[in-house]
């Protein structure tokens, strides 16, 4: 048996945690792989909306297992507060949720040196969203990293604070105020004891069993491939591996067992903090993009940049990842426009147009070369099949499937669960 993988092909927030949902009753495993609290999967049924930080977005599906890989790094405060979050849903975590041992911790103080990072740029400014992240995975890189198992040794509360002398000493560097870091501590530590009485397991023997035995698994990423730390527009990137790739890494499978990629783009696109994006819109055009798709970030708040489709920034993504079915989100939120623009070249400073990805993105002065295809206007909430979608919306799915030269699969017309349409 292989291994699904799915993953976001723009700059993240594409969608990723309503289509796992959607997905999961296919499987019979759900594992996150890489990034941390700086995801906001969100889904939406029954009237109600979830937002899931570290928890993989099967755990609404009874019967599932879901699995934290070690790829990931977990802040024990953000998920103590998840699961107390999910216990009026009568969440079987005790048979559902397992944690690799291998996973990397963030401590209090971890998230003080993302702050100090983040105002030590001043106006060149990552757009962090000051959890931690970062630095979490340079320690980890650094071989200083606390990991889950450690909480089970004797010795934790040494090697905790090893680690802390460590930052604080940076933190002092940058003048940065430490204050609140005894109270970060107090609510530290309680997580901790809860986090205990998880299932804390060698998860990569777990998922490797699983298809030994048959089993279906799907590899649930964050973030967006653009924002790959190797392949994304560098420096304005995660500090993970946003791709396929980072699946085998962050959940101890060989690439043989890699099956479908399933890769979920917008249909526009949209990126929060800084870094550059071509299409990027400043006008009306974006203001109502934003409203409709009510683009504000689910971890962070913050009102997200809109702008329509790139396909050059998408074919980049479709190749490093080896994408073999696209799912399309968010069709309903272009019901309000007249005409749809398809970026499908950059034209470049010179005069050259060209249809790949610069690798220098941020620093090229390049313009979308533009298509511009007919709008639908139809309200797309009661749709229940492909056949009922209107003629414009799609020729842009066969626009967009021509251009890709990969299926789209998958259409979302709505937030909800029910509000998934497959071709």
């Amino acid at each position: 048996m292989k291994m699904d993988v799915l993953l976001g092909l723009q700059w993240g927030d594409e969608g990723k945690g309503k289509v796992v949902d959607f997905l999961a009753p296919k499987y019979n495993m759900v594992a996150r792989f890489q990034g941390g609290p700086n995801a906001g999967h969100t889904l939406e049924f029954d009237g109600i909306k979830h937002v899931l930080h570290q928890i993989p977005s099967g755990i609404f599906r009874e019967n599932l297992k879901n699995i934290i890989g070690n790829g990931v790094v977990l802040d024990p405060v953000v998920l103590r507060k998840e699961i107390e979050g999910l216990k009026k849903f009568n969440i079987a975590f005790q048979q559902n949720l397992f944690i690799s041992k291998k996973a990397t911790i963030i401590i209090p103080t971890h998230k003080l040196l993302d702050a100090a990072y983040e105002k030590s740029k001043g106006d060149k400014k990552i757009g962090s969203t000051l959890k931690g992240i970062g630095p979490t995975y340079q320690d980890k890189i650094g071989r200083v990293a606390l990991r889950v198992g450690d909480i089970l040794s004797p010795d934790f509360k040494d090697k905790y604070q090893a680690l802390v002398e460590k930052h604080k000493a940076v933190l002092k560097f940058y003048d940065f105020d430490a204050s609140e870091l005894p109270s970060l501590e107090r609510a530290f530590f309680e997580a901790i004891e809860f986090f205990k009485t998880l299932n804390l397991v060698n998860s990569e023997y777990d998922v490797n069993q699983s298809l030994a035995a048959g089993e279906k698994i799907l590899a649930e990423g964050a973030q967006g491939s653009l924002l790959d730390i190797d392949f994304g527009s560098y420096p304005f990137v995660t500090s993970s591996s946003t791709m396929a790739a980072g699946a085998c890494t962050g959940l101890g499978v060989a690439p043989s067992a890699i099956g479908e990629v399933f890769g979920i783009f917008k249909a526009y696109c949209t990126r929060v903090g800084s870094g550059p994006f071509p299409t990027e819109l400043f006008d009306e055009d974006g203001d109502r993009m934003r409203k409709e798709g009510n683009e504000f970030g689910s971890t962070t708040g913050r009102p997200r940049r809109c702008g329509w489709i790139d396909l050059p920034a998408l074919k980049y993504s479709l190749m490093i990842n080896g994408v073999t079915q696209l799912f399309m989100m968010k069709a309903d939120v272009l019901n309000i426009f007249d005409e749809i623009k398809v970026c499908t070249h950059y034209q470049v400073k010179d005069g050259e147009v060209i249809d790949q990805l610069p690798f220098e993105i941020g620093e090229v002065e390049l313009e979308p070369v533009y298509q511009t295809l007919k709008g639908w206007h139809q309200d797309l909430s009661e749709v229940n099949s492909y056949d009922e979608f209107p003629t414009e919306l799609k020729d842009y799915v066969s626009f967009l499937e021509k251009e890709l030269n990969v299926p789209i699969k998958m259409v979302s017309v709505g937030p909800d669960r029910k509000q998934t349409i497959m071709k």
